[in-house]
């Protein structure tokens, strides 16, 4: 047997010598070290060797095996090396050539219109408040002065998501950003409950309803809500806030008007309304013909509302907004179509 092993080395070192590719390399493997090769049969037939005679010759087999191994591990590097060369001298690599360029990245036009929004209320001393997207009824309704039953509901057709065993109070996605107005100053509240802080924040965030989608509506939408509560607050403030954030936004020159409306959670209240750019305001199928659009609504907190955030109405005085960034931009950028926003196509994302 060890003259049987030692014709199966020669051979296999004589054949790998003669290799010159790697197809033949890998035939080469399968011959001489594969499960049918010689030298495997050899090894299977160890158990038939005496007790004596098995460790020695197992052990040369072993040899025999690790010197073919090597071998063929260092022609496999040397037929490597060989095709690199010959690569490197057939195929020039000419570097005057122009890269390939790259997709740039783009922020969507509606994350574009809320950061800009957060840098003008920055300027004006507002923080940013972060409030979640599932919200109890309690936060979303009945803390904002929409009992249970209230007609006003019926204006936000909500998505429900768990009501067994809840009872009035079931989970839902939030219709407004408004439910933060409670969430915020419950916790400015809980720093100081004899004499709780000011309160100067946005929240933004989305917001979802069940709405017949048109040019001007979506199910899903971005709102920035806008509180600030502190003693002495008035309606002339609400109005100067809004007045100067619209001109920071669209240019000095820009015609606002605060029409009277209602909210429960606010008293009084107003819409707020910018002059359509589309339309020069003379009217289009955007601004329904009006000659202004709505961006948002707003009024003084109404008393329950800040009894419920923590704060004694008799000593402190609100205001609150909330702001569509889907109509500011279709503003801004003249946009008439409302639904382009989330329809994902390139041809509209990457004008911004």
């Amino acid at each position: 047997m060890l003259d049987k092993l030692k014709e199966i080395e020669t051979t296999a070192l004589a054949a790998l010598e003669k290799v010159q590719d790697e197809s033949a390399l890998e035939a080469w493997r399968v011959t001489y070290l594969g499960r049918s090769s010689a030298l495997m049969n050899l090894f299977g037939a160890l158990g038939a060797l005496s007790k004596e005679e098995r460790p020695r010759l197992g052990q040369a087999a072993n040899q025999v095996k690790k010197a073919l191994e090597a071998a063929f591990a260092d022609r496999a590097a040397a037929l490597k090396a060989a095709a690199l060369q010959r690569s490197l001298a057939g195929e020039r690599l000419d570097v005057t050539l122009p890269g390939r360029p790259l997709p740039r990245g783009r922020l969507h036009p509606d994350t574009q219109t809320l950061r800009e929004i957060y840098r003008v209320f920055g300027e004006m001393g507002f923080q940013v408040y972060r409030a979640r997207e599932v919200e109890t009824d309690e936060y979303n309704y009945q803390l904002l002065n929409f009992p249970i039953g209230h007609p006003a509901r019926d204006m936000q057709d909500t998505y429900f998501l768990e009501a067994e065993g809840r009872g009035d109070n079931p989970l839902l996605l939030r219709t407004h950003t408004s439910p933060g107005q409670i969430r915020s100053m419950r916790e400015f509240s809980a720093m100081n409950p004899a004499d709780p802080p000011p309160v100067r924040i946005i929240l933004p965030g989305m917001c979802y309803r069940y709405e017949q989608v048109t040019t001007r509506h979506e199910t899903q939408f971005d709102q920035v809500e806008g509180l600030a509560v502190g003693p002495g607050i008035t309606f002339s403030d609400l109005k100067g806030t809004l007045a100067d954030f619209a001109r920071r936004m669209f240019g000095q020159s820009v015609r606002t008007r605060f029409r009277a409306s209602h909210f429960p959670f606010t008293e009084p209240s107003a819409e707020f309304d910018v002059e359509c750019f589309l339309c020069g305001g003379t009217g289009c199928g955007v601004c329904k013909g009006a000659g202004w659009l709505e961006i948002g609504g707003c009024g003084m907190v109404h008393p329950v509302v800040l009894q419920n955030g923590g704060y004694d109405p008799a000593r402190y005085t609100g205001f609150a907004f909330g702001l569509g960034p889907q109509r500011i931009a279709m503003l801004r950028h003249r946009i008439e179509d409302i639904r382009y926003f989330w329809q994902n196509d390139l041809r509209f994302l990457e004008q911004f």
